[in-house]
């Protein structure tokens, strides 16, 4: 009797351990299979790859000094592939280049391939196009005079225009020797509005034509100019004289003023011209300290005229102590 008791305490014994080892083994398989699970992910994470097309600008290696190129796109497209995270940073930050060898080419057209610099080994890349034809010619600059051009037809009925001044005179056209040459004038193409009845001042583009009147491929510096174009009734005009006056200067200075600009063309009715003697001309001082050169329009409200030729002049002012 005493043994069967023990027997079955035994028993109890080895069921009770062998439930803890097959709990322990159940709860191990499962921990190994969600870390293989997870490492599995995150390995697919490492690896996965992507593919992206972006623009970049085409740089040229090329002695620019000496020669001047055309024919070349701005930008071309490059095709990435490879692990997702690198492929999208290079995607943002575009630090590569893609350039065309051109140092060791001669004057003509040439057919060249192009290539790409500063790319992560592990990204593949495809540039669109693979090649370019580019024409390399000797570099000139020259300087030529600037003429302004505007549409007279859009003057109102009963008004004309003066001359027209530009405040640059010349420009320097840089391109390609066989580009130069084609060059017949360098115009200020000033915008007239239609029915104009009144001065116009603005901004004005400049463009190198050629006999037929086409624009010519050419770099223009300054490619811009302000273009005072004076719109006057046809009616009466006088010269008269400038009164120079300082205004808005330190009380514990004295401003000497001068311009090249002695006399001006003024329009207006017979009446409002008999009673102009001179123009007055205000130039505002305050922040001249020792000399300096200003560009002072006319004003033809304070004179009483219809209009000035020019319609600004430049005035040097010197600046001293008391």
């Amino acid at each position: 009797m005493k043994n069967e008791r023990y027997t079955t305490w035994l028993y109890r014994i080895l069921a009770l351990i062998l439930a803890i080892l097959l709990f322990s083994y159940v709860n191990s398989t499962k921990s190994s299979s969600n870390n293989q699970s997870s490492s599995t992910g995150s390995t697919t994470s490492l690896t996965a790859t992507k593919t992206m097309t972006v623009s970049v600008p085409l740089q040229l290696n090329v002695n620019s000094n000496k020669y001047f190129v055309t024919g070349y796109p701005q930008k071309v497209k490059v095709t990435l592939k490879g692990p997702l995270a690198l492929v999208t940073t290079t995607a943002n930050t575009q630090n590569f280049k893609v350039y065309a060898a051109l140092s060791d080419l001669g004057v003509g057209k040439h057919k060249v391939t192009l290539h790409q610099e500063g790319l992560n080994h592990e990204i593949e890349s495809t540039i669109k196009p693979e090649k370019i034809t580019v024409d390399i010619e000797p570099r000139r600059t020259v300087s030529f005079p600037v003429k302004v051009r505007y549409n007279s037809q859009n003057i109102a009925a009963g008004y004309s225009a003066g001359k027209a001044t530009s405040d640059t005179t010349t420009v320097k056209a840089t391109g390609a020797a066989n580009e130069i040459s084609r060059v017949k004038q360098v115009v200020a193409q000033l915008t007239v509005p239609a029915n104009t009845k009144k001065t116009i001042s603005s901004q004005a583009v400049i463009e190198a034509i050629d006999r037929s009147g086409k624009t010519v491929n050419v770099i223009l510096t300054p490619s811009t100019t302000t273009v005072n174009l004076p719109i006057t009734s046809d009616g009466q005009s006088k010269k008269v004289g400038v009164n120079l006056n300082a205004k808005n200067g330190s009380s514990g200075m004295t401003y000497k003023l001068s311009s090249d600009t002695t006399k001006v063309t003024a329009y207006g009715s017979a009446t409002q011209l008999k009673k102009l003697s001179k123009v007055d001309v205000d130039v505002d001082v305050s922040d001249v300290k020792s000399q300096a050169t200003k560009t002072v329009t006319l004003d033809t409200s304070d004179n009483n005229v219809t209009a000035f030729d020019p319609t600004s002049i430049k005035v040097m002012v010197k600046a001293t102590t008391k």
